[in-house]
């Protein structure tokens, strides 16, 4: 299991990345809609400071996080509203601000945690290891959304793993949130890491049946639902391969929007390598 400390740092690069996107924003540019319907730049962070602020509290005060949850949770309307902090205001500098201050706390928090416990979450409890890594997939997977609002790039980074982790991880779950019969046909998993290594999970054996190859960011970007398949260079073989990544999501809750095929192109994506 990786060290705690280093995930913390790990994530505070993540957080830190978007910063030189969302500093210079004016007023206007906060209100700017992203590829998530229904969501501005400011929505984005606000949801930014909604995941740092529960997972912080979570840790720092487990019996007022769950009444918290409780109460949340209960009604999936209010839920979806609260995930972009109303209570922050319309200010998106604001928003951004309140964003900075809780990330540090927060990573402040879990570098004091002891790490084996059990951290109570929306779903099953999460180890603070895990609950870092998940962090670091929401902010990076967020931060696309903002690249691709404002046009800009990024250079990936190793952090990507982290988030292909996960979204190896979650391939179960993702069939649960859809409602579908779960499929544990193996599925092999070689990606190309941004400084030229290959990551590999599951069996070798089942490259030639089903498998999911090609570059790190590219599979990131389709688990996290900010591509759509079609707009990357995936080799995906086999109808289980396929059939997973055509639902494949990293993160909790119902299934998302996603993209369209064609909303970004293939040349697009490979901007980012």
């Amino acid at each position: 299991m990786p060290d705690l400390n280093d995930l913390c740092d790990d994530l505070a690069e993540e957080q830190a990345s978007l910063d030189e996107m969302l500093e210079p924003l004016d007023a206007q540019e906060w209100f700017l809609d992203t590829p998530a319907v229904g969501w501005t730049l400011r929505d984005q962070v606000a949801h930014l400071y909604f995941g740092d602020n529960r997972a912080r509290l979570a840790a720092a005060d487990p019996a007022a996080f769950k009444v918290l949850r409780d109460h949340e949770y209960g009604d999936k309307e209010r839920f979806a509203a609260v995930m972009t902090t109303p209570e922050l205001g319309l200010d998106g500098r604001s928003v951004y601000e309140a964003w900075l201050r809780e990330r540090v706390a927060l990573i402040e928090t879990y570098r004091n945690v002891d790490p084996k416990v059990r951290i109570e979450w929306y779903g099953p409890p999460m180890s603070p290891a895990s609950k870092i890594s998940a962090r670091i997939m929401e902010t990076w997977a967020h931060g696309q959304d903002i690249l691709d609002t404002l046009g800009a790039t990024r250079t990936p980074t190793a952090r990507l793993r982290h988030v292909a982790h996960i979204g190896v991880g979650a391939r179960r779950f993702s069939y649960v949130a859809n409602q579908q019969p779960v499929d544990d046909t193996p599925v092999y998993v070689e990606l190309v890491a941004p400084r030229g290594e290959h990551w590999t999970w599951g069996d070798p054996v089942a490259v030639d049946a089903n498998a999911v190859q090609g570059a790190a960011l590219d599979f990131c970007l389709v688990v996290t639902q900010r591509r759509h398949i079609a707009d990357t260079t995936l080799n995906v073989r086999g109808e289980a391969a396929l059939a997973w990544l055509s639902i494949a999501q990293a993160f909790a809750g119902p299934p998302g929007a996603g993209r369209l095929p064609g909303q970004f192109s293939t040349d697009q994506s490979r901007e980012h390598h």
